[in-house]
């Protein structure tokens, strides 16, 4: 299908859409719906009808240029060129207008990050991590909600997990899924020598009860005390839960609050992500030759970031991105490293429409 075909396409579905809504034969869930979908459309068809008018200005001025009166032709030669300058950027933001959206981008996200090789130091850096991205939230002004932190008692996490709310959350953090990796010289390390440890990140879109039914006899919910690091008691009541979804095999444990209410239902977030998360894969699966093209699968044992303290710098491994701050990385001045990322996905996903 041409690039013409496709705006064609693109201006009949929105009209199509507008005459829906003034028909006044829509009930409340269908009219919901078609709104939605046509003030997706709304800038789309905006940059269409900028692009293709710019396009046709282009032609009469070219057209004017052949004119005998001298001031006629500076003045069309000028508006020519003027247009001849921004009609590529016209065409670039329509066609990333078009690429098509991943339905998950506007959503709220789970963030879960652990230790892994490395010991007490990786549990360390993964401490770091969690901490980088609660402070990348706060910049953004997201809401960053703790759900669970299995801490080693000296500084160290083996497992965070939180959600995060605000605007486009996941399509912010989406690529920020893999194994991140640290090499400094630990503050126990007599010898000074450098130790590279690691630890993984997983960021999932947060599901809604309607993406994901699970039923009660595919749960077992098992309640314990709650402890804290070291295995001190936290309070003297039943109100950790371990939610275990049984065809999967999934488990999620919450121990946060005091009721043990609250951290079954916060186990249950969790749990509905993790799966919502592998419907999305099987999916993702059947589109596995685009895939390449992008910045990252989010496999979680794909090692995507090195920080190298001793050096001063982050290395994004997939877009061969280094920069030379890494304290302020860590301090959660993502914005950059992301920002990268998303214009390397969309150059990517623009050069396979061509």
């Amino acid at each position: 299908m041409s690039l013409d075909e496709k705006l064609d396409r693109v201006l009949m579905r929105h009209d199509e859409l507008e005459a829906r809504l003034s028909s006044g034969n829509l009930d409340s869930q269908h009219f919901g719906k078609t709104s939605k979908e046509l003030s997706d459309l709304v800038p789309v068809v905006e940059a269409v009808k900028a692009f293709r008018k710019a396009k046709t200005d282009m032609a009469e001025a070219e057209a004017m240029m052949a004119s005998s009166d001298a001031d006629m032709k500076a003045l069309a030669e000028e508006e020519y060129y003027a247009l001849k300058d921004t009609l590529p950027g016209l065409e670039r933001n329509m066609r990333l207008m078009l690429l098509p959206k991943d339905e998950a981008d506007e959503r709220n996200a789970i963030l879960e990050v652990r230790a892994g090789t490395g010991g007490e130091e990786a549990a360390l850096f993964a401490s770091e991590l969690f901490r980088m991205y609660q402070r990348y939230a706060q910049l953004h002004g997201w809401r960053f909600e703790v759900l669970e932190v299995s801490d080693t008692g000296i500084g160290g996490i083996k497992e965070g997990i939180a959600t995060i709310t605000g605007q486009n959350v996941f399509a912010r953090l989406k690529f920020e899924s893999g194994v991140h990796r640290v090499q400094r010289v630990p503050a126990t390390e007599a010898g000074g020598r450098i130790h590279t440890s690691a630890a993984t990140v997983a960021v999932l879109p947060e599901a809604e009860e309607v993406d994901i039914k699970i039923e009660d006899k595919d749960l077992r919910v098992d309640v314990y005390r709650s402890q804290g690091a070291g295995g001190q008691h936290v309070n003297t009541t039943d109100s950790a839960v371990r939610v275990t979804h049984l065809p999967t095999g999934i488990a999620v444990a919450c121990q946060e609050e005091k009721s043990q209410h609250k951290n079954k239902a916060k186990a249950m977030k969790v749990l509905r992500a993790r799966l919502y998360e592998i419907e999305r894969e099987k999916a993702d699966a059947a589109r596995a030759a685009d895939r390449k093209s992008q910045v990252g699968s989010g496999d979680r044992s794909e090692r995507i970031r090195t920080y190298n303290f001793p050096q001063g710098r982050v290395t994004d491994h997939r877009i061969n991105l280094t920069l030379y701050k890494v304290d302020r990385v860590i301090e959660g001045e993502l914005e950059e490293i992301i920002d990268a990322l998303i214009s390397h996905d969309q150059a990517s996903r623009l050069a396979d429409m061509e």
